[in-house]
């Protein structure tokens, strides 16, 4: 077995912990990152499935992303404007597809007005929230306590404005039943981007993409990174020690290679966290919030065409609807690629059922869903694919890990808090950005400072 010396180990070859990794080399400090699969970039991934170009996980960079932007910068990446030309596409319960401009469906008077007052509610209790400090909210344990679901039928009886608003955050960012989290957790979504109105602009938080794809952030700092970067090789052990004076050591074990190091960085999810022995073990307090912490459940679907067929019918290519089988669904058209594709989401407990499906009949389903939005052409894909993370050996799940009902207040102040040498870092664990490749890269960047004063502590102590 390799053994090797660093001032730092870090574990997960993802957007945060890769940031976290060129920070700390930049500021001086040796570095090994250590990755479980046989390539980085984490829940973002770019592959070529039968000769098309897919984005499998996070590609989306909206204009409030200031620390992903700046990177992107720095790493030389360009970024290109999503589709959106023409009319979209709303179902409502009625299953009828109507065409329409502008950011509010087209719904009766009414359920337009009880969703703009739901979501000036939402930017109101979201306006109250520091995302750093959620549990500090004046109502933080009553919202917290409550589901999404319930709390939205408590402000209103109107039931397709309370589902539409629902699909924002529950099929939209958490991938789970508004039933399953809390109206605290639905507002940290919100806070988190600046407000629930932008969550709802899908022209803002799904603006712009990578040219080359997302995973290029991850791609390029490992060729900075080197050999620092050691695939195939998940943490199996981490152990750690502290002495009265303060320093720390820490040794992490995999297959392969042994790093012994000052610091260790988890940059892999919350709900990854058990793969590991900690040696000597986790404090209670963190095995009890690991506990309720999970990923939702999200089925992203690609339909690669010949031609972007919709936009010949004047179509932009967006679709929503709360109660059909996909429930969003977007142009996905690569850079300047002539072909047309299409990228549509299937989330929670819709999932569950297409998950109980044979291949074909999903694949069936699906698509006349998609026929459901952009007329019958969507039937006969040259391409396509389902991207399935929640089988995904190493992330089971997406996008993102979210509290259960009451988690958040309870737990959430302690989920950055170092134990010992072991500091975390994840999109998940995120203030601003919380969820997104953002988040990702603010964490990276947060625990590379943190690390680099505790670094200079120790080596002032040790003289």
């Amino acid at each position: 077995m390799r053994i090797i010396e660093s001032d730092v180990v870090v574990v997960g070859a993802g957007p945060s912990g890769l940031t976290a990794a060129r920070e700390l080399r930049k500021a001086g400090h040796s570095v090994t990152v250590l990755e479980a699969r046989d390539r980085v970039g984490g829940r973002t991934h770019t592959d070529v499935i039968d000769g098309a170009v897919l984005e499998l996980g996070g590609q989306w960079v909206s204009p409030d992303q200031e620390a992903l932007i700046g990177l992107l910068k720095e790493l030389g990446l360009e970024t290109y404007s999503r589709y959106r030309e023409g009319e979209s596409v709303y179902i409502g319960a009625d299953g009828k597809a109507v065409r329409y401009t502008g950011e509010m469906f087209p719904v009766s008077r009414r359920t337009s007005a009880e969703m703009t007052r739901l979501i000036d509610e939402l930017d109101r209790l979201a306006a109250q929230m520091d995302p750093k400090a959620p549990w500090e909210h004046p109502q933080a344990r009553e919202l917290d306590t409550v589901s999404f679901h319930s709390w939205l039928r408590q402000q209103s009886d109107d039931e397709e404005a309370c589902n539409n608003i629902g699909l924002f955050i529950a099929g939209g960012m958490l991938t789970k039943p508004a039933h399953a989290f809390s109206t605290l957790q639905a507002v940290l979504m919100a806070a988190s981007a600046g407000s629930f109105s932008n969550l709802v602009d899908e022209d803002f938080i799904l603006d712009k993409r990578v040219v080359g794809g997302m995973q290029s952030v991850s791609e390029r700092i490992a060729a900075e990174l080197g050999d620092c970067v050691v695939l195939n090789s998940p943490v199996r052990t981490l152990r750690w020690s502290e002495s009265q004076d303060g320093t720390t050591t820490v040794t992490a074990i995999s297959e392969s290679v042994t790093v012994n190091a000052r610091y260790a960085v988890m940059a892999v999810p919350p709900n990854l966290y058990s793969r590991v022995s900690y040696e000597p073990p986790l404090p209670r307090r963190q095995h009890q919030m690991h506990q309720h912490q999970s990923l939702g459940l999200v089925i992203k679907v690609h339909a690669v065409y010949e031609t972007p067929f919709w936009r010949e019918d004047g179509l932009s290519g967006t679709g929503f609807s709360a109660g059909s089988i996909v429930q969003e669904v977007y142009d996905n058209t690569n850079h300047e690629d002539s072909r047309g594709t299409l990228v549509a989401f299937i989330s929670d407990e819709k999932a569950d059922a297409m998950f109980e499906l044979s291949v074909e009949d999903r694949r069936r389903q699906i698509l006349e869903s998609i026929a459901g939005f952009l007329g019958p052409k969507a039937l006969e894909p040259e391409a396509y694919y389902e991207s399935d993370w929640g089988s995904e050996e190493w992330t089971r799940g997406a996008y993102a890990a979210s509290y259960d009902l009451g988690g958040l207040h309870r737990y959430a102040k302690h989920q950055l808090t170092p134990v010992g040498p072991i500091y975390w870092s994840s999109s998940d664990l995120a203030a601003e950005g919380y969820q997104h490749v953002d988040g990702a890269v603010r964490m990276g960047q947060l625990t590379a400072r943190n690390i680099t004063t505790a670094l200079q502590k120790q080596r002032a102590l040790i003289g």
